[in-house]
């Protein structure tokens, strides 16, 4: 069963698309946990991970998400923004990791209907789960946000970095790229040898790094040492401009 934690209409904040107009479908649950990227306190409880809490906790968000029982339900959600909307906007597929829902009948059909209708649809993705691209053909013209986790998101090596995947998603589509998030600890310590050890195989591939942060003041404890990171070593500086303009509001 495919579920849907929300839909919004929105600039992108992040990565090679910063500031297009896109419609985000955000869906729940992830296979990694990432405990230090933030901490949280949620209906009575802290909880540990990304700021995208409420897509990846099962155990207190499920009952809120959405299923998707069908293709159809996410077509009609996407045709309500168009009436409003003069053109195209890109479409993301986020989450949580929307991944896990590579091979189900109305995530694919989805994929498929966006794909078929001239959609530029970018996935975000942590990597980790490889794909048949042969039994599933549509993704070959997504682009992929292949958002590898660093250790600093608390996950072993083993967990976060799947090479086969990586390898895959890159020798079958023609414009995905990775992204990477930085704090200043590990830029100070093994930034560039764990990005090295990812991307070494792929010099044709984009390479962007934004700061760690879900709020304005977390984002200027780290954007400056990134800046001057991607400055050293030739990488794309992202800023999370979502971030910048409305901090932790919703649906943005």
């Amino acid at each position: 069963m495919v579920y849907l934690v929300e839909h919004f209409y929105s600039i992108q904040g992040e990565g090679k698309f910063v500031g297009t107009p896109s419609v985000f479908f955000r869906f729940g649950g992830c296979n990694l946990k990432c405990p230090s990227f933030g901490e949280y306190f949620v209906k009575g409880k802290i909880v540990y991970g990304c700021d995208t809490v409420r897509a990846v906790s099962r155990e207190l968000y499920q009952k809120e998400w959405k299923e998707i029982k069908n293709a159809g339900i996410l077509i009609d959600i996407l045709n309500e923004y168009l009436e409003n909307i003069d053109f195209k906007p890109h479409v993301v597929l986020t989450g949580g990791e929307p991944m896990i829902y590579a091979a189900e009948k109305s995530f694919y059909e989805f994929v498929e209907y966006l794909i078929n209708e001239g959609f530029i649809v970018t996935v975000e993705t942590n990597s980790t789960i490889k794909i048949d691209f042969q039994k599933f053909p549509a993704y070959r013209d997504v682009i992929f946000a292949l958002a590898v986790k660093l250790s600093n998101c608390g996950e072993p090596y083993e967990r976060r970095v799947n090479k086969e995947a990586i390898k895959s998603y890159i020798e079958n589509t023609g414009f995905s790229f990775f992204k990477f998030t930085l704090d200043r600890g590990i830029i100070e310590h093994r930034a560039l040898e764990e990005i090295v050890d990812i991307i070494e195989d792929y010099p044709e591939v984009e390479v962007f790094c934004m700061p760690l942060g879900d709020k304005i003041d977390i984002l200027k404890k780290h954007d400056k040492a990134v800046a001057e990171f991607c400055l050293i070593y030739g990488f794309i500086y992202s800023d999370r401009l979502h971030v910048r303009l409305w901090n932790r509001e919703k649906k943005r």
